[in-house]
């Protein structure tokens, strides 16, 4: 009975942006993205599936589906006005669903980032993960939170409610973890996204967003031009592997972006830490230690003149340049061929593999504690 009822209510999601045309026959009308509802309508793991449009004051407009928690499409305005769509994805759930391991939009977790051989020891107890990434844990696995169907609420027009429970044992991790995810398209054009979670048991929690950004209004074209900044005095340095090894200033490396960059400047620089990642794809510590009204990271496309600016509670940011995106291309919306570094992800978040590195902040969560964590994509233009 469930299963129907939440069927039904996708359905009625459905019919309330179909109209009539002329001659009295339904019509479709595409979100501003030019994204249909309808095909993100499915059934999978018998759960429905649909695509939930949050608009703002200001004509702006972000679209989630509850596959995955993935932001599919965020549309902002460019220096000239138009709007324009700023993050990588598919425009129907098959393609998401045959592509779980792309990420597109993801919500990450239970671990988000690399937890090394898939192990950890808690409370005396030894956990084993899957092991999907160079004999490490990646993304709380291959059926992470990125490849599950959310429970859905839309709130307002401009509020989305995801929940989902996280059983004891799944990927192997302890504890029934009880999670919910607010989007909140606000009216100064930013995408809010705010985590919260508790636990019967103690366990590890690292959630992020793995959104894939390309500012510059220009279908297929690379991110080496976008100028970054991450307020940031130190990183973690990582192996061959890319687990790290430690923290180290940023000081006298390509690894220091306190002040604007060109991404592509030094992205194929000889330096070990660059040649390790295949360019950016390193966490950083930030100097705003939480404080989520100090900008963490900024990125500019000279292009649109698109600003983006990150703030996070989170005590980490991972910057990955979009490196291991196939050189082939991957057809995203509209048929777009998605090249290599054809986005970039900042990843707010707690450091890789802190549950074996001990002077790494913690990220164990224990019955009766809240897991709260926010981070604000917001938008704006040039000066």
């Amino acid at each position: 009975m469930k299963k129907l009822c939440l069927a039904v209510m996708a359905m009625c999601m459905l019919l309330s942006c179909v109209g009539k045309n002329e001659k009295g026959a339904a019509t479709e009308e595409a979100t501003l993205s030019g994204l249909m509802k309808s095909d993100f309508v499915s059934e999978v793991d018998g759960k429905p599936t649909a695509l939930y449009v949050l608009k703002n004051q200001k004509g702006a407009e972000a679209c989630v589906t509850n596959w995955g928690g993935r932001l599919v499409s965020v549309m902002v305005p460019d220096k000239n006005g138009k709007m324009t769509d700023v993050v990588l994805g598919y425009d129907n759930i098959a393609r998401y669903v045959a592509n779980p391991d792309m990420n597109y939009g993801a919500l990450i977790g239970r671990y988000g980032n690399r937890i090394a051989n898939g192990k950890f020891t808690l409370e005396g107890t030894e956990y084993q993960l899957p092991r999907n990434n160079n004999g490490h844990c990646l993304h709380g696995g291959p059926k992470g939170y990125h490849a599950v169907v959310w429970d859905a609420k839309q709130i307002d027009d401009q509020t989305l409610e995801l929940t989902y429970l996280s059983k004891d044992g799944e990927a192997g991790f302890p504890g029934n973890l009880d999670i919910k995810v607010v989007y909140k398209l606000t009216d100064d054009n930013a995408v809010d996204i705010r985590y919260e979670a508790t636990t019967d048991k103690t366990t590890v929690v690292n959630l992020t967003n793995h959104s894939y950004f390309n500012l510059s209004g220009v279908p297929g074209s690379q991110i080496t031009d976008h100028r970054i900044m991450i307020d940031a005095d130190a990183y973690n340095p990582v192996d061959e592997t890319l687990i790290p090894t430690g923290i180290e200033p940023v000081e006298g490396t390509p690894m220091d972006l306190r002040e604007p960059v060109v991404v592509g400047a030094d992205i194929d620089n000889p330096f070990t830490q660059l040649v390790y990642g295949g360019g950016y794809d390193h966490n950083w510590i930030l100097n705003a230690a939480g404080d989520i009204h100090k900008v963490a990271a900024r990125v500019v496309s000279p292009v649109s003149g698109i600003v983006m600016e990150v703030y996070t509670n989170e005590p980490g940011l991972q910057f990955y340049a979009g490196n291991a995106m196939t050189k082939a291309g991957d057809k995203g919306k509209s048929g777009v061929v998605y090249p290599h570094r054809g986005a970039l992800c900042l990843e707010t978040q707690h450091y890789p593999d802190s549950p074996n590195q001990p002077a790494f902040p913690s990220v164990v969560l224990r019955p009766g504690e809240k897991y709260s964590s926010e981070c604000i994509y917001k938008f704006s233009l040039m000066e």
